[in-house]
């Protein structure tokens, strides 16, 4: 699907040029394209919100620190509101607007309800994409600073609830819902591990 998101006029700016403080770019957000001519300065964060209308990634700080911004880039999480939009063109970009198929929900999104694992729930947007990065990178052997040395061998990361604390320290909860928000986590990994829709619940694209 191609969404062409362009100046009124249509004439848009052309492709690979910059004129004066703007670019054209080519996003894929979500499995829809947009063209959109952005300025040099906006951040994703902004034109995901103000330019698509996708609301899900919250600006907190603004500069890094909360994670309430986190989306994924072509499948590594990121804090949005650090990214400029420009040098975002071409890649493929998620937000959790792009987590459930159709009515149901990912498996992220599920055991976050079942563990009632938000308050006030303006973080987990960006808890949901982090924990989403978590499993996957746990998946690809990706360490943290709590991985033990004899596992550092590339091969799948086994994912406790200290893996999952530690990966998870990036995204802060003014609620303090951490327990929760781990036993959630903790949950699509125990269900991937047993094969239950273990593709989706692994992070992999449905």
């Amino acid at each position: 699907m191609d969404s062409s998101n362009r100046p009124a006029g249509g004439a848009g700016v052309p492709r690979s040029a910059a004129t004066g403080e703007r670019s054209e770019v080519i996003l894929r957000v979500n499995g829809t394209t947009y063209t959109l001519a952005v300025d040099h300065r906006a951040t994703l964060l902004d034109v995901l919100r103000e330019r698509l209308d996708l609301t899900g990634a919250k600006k907190g700080c603004d500069h890094g620190q909360c994670g309430a911004c986190t989306v994924l880039v072509d499948g590594r999480r990121a804090n949005s509101c650090l990214l400029l939009a420009v040098a975002q063109d071409g890649r493929h970009l998620t937000t959790v607007e792009g987590l459930a198929d159709g009515l149901r929900l990912h498996p992220l999104q599920e055991a976050f309800l079942a563990r009632d694992a938000l308050q006030c729930g303006y973080c987990t947007p960006g808890q949901i994409c982090s924990a989403l990065g978590v499993l996957r990178e746990a998946a690809a052997g990706f360490p943290s600073y709590v991985t033990p040395p004899e596992a550092r061998s590339g091969a799948p990361v086994e994912l406790t609830d200290d893996e999952i604390r530690e990966r998870m320290s990036g995204n802060l909860c003014r609620c303090g819902a951490y327990p929760r928000i781990v036993e959630a986590v903790g949950d699509v990994r125990d269900a991937a591990a047993g094969g239950d829709g273990g593709g989706r619940a692994a992070g992999e694209e449905s």
